[in-house]
């Protein structure tokens, strides 16, 4: 990665500078440990070298060695595994990801995952390639995953996501409708007793923790069905899923928090939007998927 030094940014050792920048310590090290990790205007720097305006500070952060979770993870064939690109830079990745298809490996799903699928992409590519998906989705649901291609950025768009910049959309299709035609479901939840995957909702207190999600009604059916944008504010897991069940809408096909349907085999639930502030830019980055045929199907049906 490159910056180029302005006259505001002169007169600070290139130390001050990456710690400005949200480098972490420890990638700074590693920096320091790297051949060519630092370098100003082609030649080799430590981080105590002053910067000039008009300075090029070039900084390494490729993984220079195979990946361990590509080791133990085997590359699948990315252009038959229904995975598509969505946006890419030099520093992110999003990928489209399909519904049956788990973000990482699991037990049963040792090489069909979307892990397998980006270590066969970057292996073709000839890269080595660390799997940092910067937001995950359950199996069944489809749409936007970002990844971040090296651990400076996995590490700055981690903040963004826990300082709440960046924002999620999903479409949801639901058995039933809500009441009003948008409004904030809120509330605490917590890990079922005798569950590893399944959520409920809670008093407040330890071990729950406090979730809030925006909804807009975008369309009714006439047996009663509804389709929403649901934007969720905090990030728990399986959130949207519990809150809608909450207000009597589970979505439609999801078996853990309702019934399934005829209509779908799966929950209908699809991560259609992705927006957040470029990390190392001044744009907003904003990432759109559509909805796969389950999906639009439903919604063209119910509105």
């Amino acid at each position: 990665m490159e910056y180029i030094i302005s006259a505001s940014d002169a007169g600070e050792d290139i130390k001050a500078f990456l710690r400005r920048k949200d480098i972490s310590r420890r990638i700074c090290i590693r920096l320091k440990n790297t051949e060519g990790g630092i370098l100003v205007n082609g030649e080799f720097a430590t981080v105590r070298r002053v910067l000039h305006e008009g300075d090029v500070l070039t900084l390494s952060f490729e993984d220079r060695e195979p990946a361990a979770n590509i080791n133990y993870a085997p590359p699948a064939d990315f252009e038959s595994s229904g995975v598509t690109i969505l946006y890419e830079d030099e520093r992110l990745i999003a990928f489209d990801k399909p519904p049956f298809m788990p973000t990482h490996i699991s037990c049963g799903h040792l090489d069909d995952s979307l892990l397998n699928a980006a270590a066969g992409l970057f292996k073709n590519r000839g890269v080595p390639f660390v799997f940092r998906p910067v937001n995950r989705l359950d199996r069944d649901t489809s749409g936007i995953v970002l990844c971040a291609k090296d651990q400076p950025a996995a590490s700055i768009m981690s903040k963004l996501l826990i300082a709440g910049r960046v924002e999620k959309s999903y479409i949801a299709v639901l058995d039933g409708a809500p009441e009003l035609p948008q409004g904030i479901i809120e509330g605490y939840i917590r890990r079922k007793a005798g569950s590893i995957i399944e959520r409920e909702p809670a008093e407040q207190g330890e071990p729950s923790q406090f979730a809030s999600t925006r909804y807009k009604l975008l369309g009714r059916s006439f047996c009663g069905g509804a389709v929403v944008e649901a934007m969720p504010i905090t990030g728990r897991t399986h959130q949207l899923r519990v809150h809608f069940k909450m207000i009597g809408c589970p979505i439609l096909g999801d078996t853990l928090y309702g019934e399934g349907s005829p209509l779908i085999e799966r929950q209908a639930l699809h991560a259609s939007e992705l927006s957040f502030p470029d990390p190392f830019g001044e744009n907003q980055i904003t990432i759109v998927s559509e909805p796969p045929p389950d999906i639009r199907r439903l919604y063209k049906e119910l509105t």
